[in-house]
Order: C-alpha cells, then structure tokens, then sequence
C-alpha cells in the first residue's frame, strides 16, 4: 500500500483493518515477515509462553496483525471517497 493521498478517516481505517484481519483469519498470507513479527511482539509472546518458547511461537490474533499492516503501510486496500 502505498501511503494515501489523504489521511484516512476512523471510519475508513476501521473498515481496512476489519477486512484485513478477517482476511489473515481466513488463512491470507502475511505482508509482513514472520521474523518481524516475532521481533514486534516479542514482549507479548514472552508473557503469554515464556522465554524459551517465544522463539518458535507465532502471533495468533489476526486483528494484531492487521493493525501492523496498516500502521507500516504493508496493506494494498486504500479507499475511494465519494467527494
């Protein structure tokens, strides 16, 4: 996605993310690398499997992932407004 002519507003940002994230639910492959995520969040996965097993862990909630997405520009959905 290449960053938007306009800054997209809540509306149109929770639309893109919603549908991203059910996308990566049903089993859409990732923009982002699994090495990235993992260094992304590496601190929610210590917590949630400790030290040892964060390594080989994936991040599991697909709106997480969405969200990374968006904020990095990863996604290739953008919006026509109706102006």
């Amino acid at each position: 996605m290449v960053k938007p002519a306009r800054q997209h507003t809540r509306f149109e940002r929770a639309r893109i993310i919603g549908a991203r994230a059910l996308q990566i639910g049903m089993g859409a492959p990732l923009y982002a690398e699994e090495k990235v995520l993992r260094d992304e969040f590496k601190e929610e996965l210590v917590s949630l499997y400790g030290l040892e097993e964060a390594s080989i862990r994936f991040v599991l909630d697909p709106l997480k992932i969405a969200l990374y997405e968006y904020e990095n520009h990863l996604i290739p959905i953008d919006v026509d407004p109706h102006e």
